[in-house]
């Protein structure tokens, strides 16, 4: 979305600056939004064929176009699910805690040449009895019933901090998730802000190609009264018609660099509607604070950096909770069960009823259990690479702390190269203007052609397209800048 964003925004000033002129407007209709933007428009315009569904245009200002993006814009509400998952799955080690119940029934067929009853191992339920043992002077191949039905269950007593260094690995990745949604609350902001100015500098070019083409109809309208009245060459009056006609042109083609910015806008912003509008006019930026500070103060809350550190503190725990796999365990066990084994037992004791078929003999235990991995390679290589993954992540901190840097320097002097630049922008529109009054005065009075009008037109059209699409600059320059020290819109 930033990326597709910044490349229309992109296209946009370079229509901008290669076409002086935009066509004029079409009317919106005003929908059930906070605001309503009606454009100036023109019965000649072929815009009015644009389709019915683009013609109910939205506007808001910037503020409300934010507010509106944090609560609706699909990566937003991602974001939030992202981090709503991490914390689910930090809950999972706790789970070690609660007793863990189950429920086993078994029946199998073997030779019963070591026991009287034999049973399948079972993960969940620990049976630690075998039955009754009856011992052959000679192995034989004759196959007995055994049969099996259990109920038992587990309860952890002591774990060593196993657990708890589990779920502080697993908690790590919420913060990571959190300061990722940081960083893209960040670009969503700084992806409406640049839309929102785009639409800005757009309304303003347009409204400096409608003063031209008012300028240029009128001054075709003048030189048409003088070739009715002899005073004037008719070679002025073809050429006069050509620049309203180029100058036509011109502006339909830039009315879809505006619609392109409103649909940019909307997009960014994710209303549904297809266009959206921006209210208000392109204002002043505040100043900019001391670099040095901004640099400081920034590195603070910069996303990114909190992004590097808490991927740095979920390897480490990581590697922590690892290792903590071979610290003792301590627990409880118990087992309700009934069997049956078909071989005939020792002691002259009779089979059991069904013959090993019909689980009948009753057995229970309660027993505390105290394990010690002592040593597991695989655990210790998951350890080594663990470690290694922190190793990558602070480096990837420090590569982040210098292009934070970086970034914040590129963009504090754009903003000043910018900035600097609208006083030169501004005079050279004063200067155009004149330019334009003495060749519109000089033509008048018999002294000009039409080519001296047309050139002093061309001068001045640029002069004011360069002068909106300046300011617009400024303005995204400052968003990139706020963006960079990590202050929203």
């Amino acid at each position: 979305m930033v990326a597709a964003t910044r490349r229309s925004l992109l296209v946009l000033a370079a229509t901008a600056l290669a076409l002086p002129i935009v066509s004029p407007s079409v009317a919106r209709a005003k929908p059930p939004m906070p605001a309503t933007s009606t454009s100036s428009g023109d019965s000649t315009s072929k815009s009015s064929s644009l389709d019915a569904a683009l013609s109910a245009s939205p506007s808001m200002s910037l503020a409300e176009a934010i507010a509106y993006a944090r609560a609706h814009q699909p990566i937003a509400k991602l974001a939030k699910a992202r981090i709503d998952a991490a914390k689910a799955v930090a809950e999972i080690p706790k789970g070690q805690w609660a007793p863990q119940l189950g429920v086993v029934g078994e029946i199998l067929g073997g030779t019963a040449n070591n026991t009287t009853a034999s049973y399948v191992t079972d993960p969940i339920v620990d049976i630690p009895r075998i039955g009754g043992s009856a011992s052959t002077t000679s192995g034989n191949f004759k196959p007995y019933a055994s049969t099996l039905v259990a109920i038992g269950g587990t309860q952890e007593l002591f774990d060593f901090g196993r657990i708890a260094a589990q779920s502080v690995a697993l908690e790590a990745y919420v913060d990571v998730e959190e300061a990722a949604a940081d960083a893209g609350r960040l670009d969503l902001e700084l992806a409406v802000a640049e839309a929102f100015y785009a639409v800005q500098g757009a309304k303003a070019v347009e409204k400096a190609a409608n003063a031209a083409y008012d300028r240029a109809r009128a001054h075709r309208d003048y030189a048409k009264a003088g070739v009715e009245h002899e005073l004037i060459a008719p070679s002025d009056l073809a050429r006069a018609e050509a620049d309203l006609a180029k100058i036509d042109v011109g502006r339909v083609r830039a009315r879809g660099g505006l619609d392109l910015a409103r649909t940019v806008f909307a997009a960014a912003v994710g209303v549904p509607q297809a266009l959206l509008d921006a209210a208000g006019d392109l204002s002043a930026p505040a100043p900019l604070p001391p670099l040095a500070a901004a640099i400081t103060k920034a590195e603070e809350r910069d996303p990114l950096v909190k992004l590097a550190l808490a991927d740095l503190a979920a390897q480490e725990a990581q590697a922590k909770a690892i290792g903590a796999e071979m610290r003792p365990n301590v627990f409880v066990t118990a087992t309700l069960s009934a069997r049956a084994g078909g071989a005939t037992p020792t002691g002259g004791v009779a089979v059991p009823i069904g013959n090993g078929f019909f689980p009948v003999v009753p057995n229970w235990d309660l027993g505390l259990v105290f394990s010690w991995p002592l040593f597991d390679g695989v655990i210790d290589a998951r350890v080594d690479a663990a470690k290694a993954k922190a190793e990558v992540a602070k480096s990837a901190l420090d590569v982040r702390k210098h292009d934070f840097v970086a970034a914040v320097r590129r963009a504090y002097f754009a903003v000043r190269l910018a900035d600097e630049t609208i006083p030169a922008l501004e005079h050279a529109l004063d200067a155009a203007r004149i330019n334009y009054g003495v060749a519109d005065a000089r033509f008048k009075g018999g002294l000009a052609s039409s080519l001296e009008v047309a050139d002093a037109e061309a001068v001045l059209t640029s002069a004011e397209i360069e002068l909106a699409v300046g300011r617009y600059q400024l303005a995204r320059a400052r968003a990139l800048f706020d963006r960079a020290i990590s202050e929203g819109s």
